[in-house]
């Protein structure tokens, strides 16, 4: 059952930090827009959502706007 709340507490940046590098070669591997890559992430980490946390939201939109491909994708602005 995944979890409604989610913080990234000193126990759980470890988890986060490699999610966040998996994530990338993820939408690097699989072309995924922010809502695919949303959902993979709350996949990983059994979590129903993280939208919520700012600090959460704020490294994980950093990290999808970083990776290699957005720049020649459809959703890349322009």
């Amino acid at each position: 059952m995944a979890q409604t709340i989610f913080t990234i507490s000193p126990e759980m940046q470890e988890i986060w930090d490699d999610v966040m590098v998996q994530m990338e070669a993820f939408v690097n591997d699989t072309n995924a827009d922010v809502d695919m890559a949303y959902d993979w992430v709350c996949e990983m980490l059994d979590i129903e959502s993280f939208v919520d946390n700012e600090i959460a939201w704020d490294s994980f939109y950093n990290c999808w706007e970083s990776c290699e491909n957005r720049n020649t994708m459809e959703y890349a602005a322009i």
